[in-house]
């Protein structure tokens, strides 16, 4: 009887632990999974950075003082408005900004051949980058906000 009730308890004890394990390793190899992905995010928008937006805004995300707008540090792009991050790229900017305090004057061309996981990446590089904390841009957010500023145009 001692031994059936010994045999009970450590069986359910070593399930209890194995369960444990399980959802730890599930646990880690999702992190690990989503790190790897949002570095190959990265990876992959600070290519489209250097092909598409480098010249105007610069290796350092510091911009054109009067010309192209900092990225660096700006409050735009630290922002939680992902829509009009994703419009701008997507469609350009021929307006004067003021942006920080500053005002710059030359137009940025559209980017209208992007699909949505370069737009995902490419702001994803930009709001982890240099100075910038913002966070990771999905490809599920662009796609909302494509769909945001489709309906505002009606």
């Amino acid at each position: 009887m001692v031994n059936h009730l010994t045999s009970r308890l450590i069986n359910g004890l070593l399930n209890k632990a194995i369960n444990r394990a399980a959802k730890f390793i599930l646990l880690f190899s999702f992190l690990v999974i989503t790190q790897y992905s949002n570095a190959q995010n990265k990876i992959n928008g600070k290519k489209i950075y250097e092909t598409r937006c480098l010249v105007c805004h610069q290796s350092d995300g510091g911009g054109v003082p009067n010309m192209n707008p900092p990225l660096d540090g700006a409050t735009n792009v630290n922002g939680k408005d992902i829509a009009r991050l994703v419009k701008i790229i997507r469609n350009g900017y021929d307006e004067r900004v003021a942006l920080d305090g500053m005002y710059y004057n030359n137009a940025m061309a559209a980017n209208p051949d992007l699909k949505e996981d370069a737009i995902a990446d490419v702001l994803t590089y930009i709001r982890t980058s240099w100075s910038n904390k913002a966070g990771v841009v999905t490809t599920s957010q662009v796609k909302a906000a494509l769909l945001k500023n489709k309906a505002a145009k009606k």
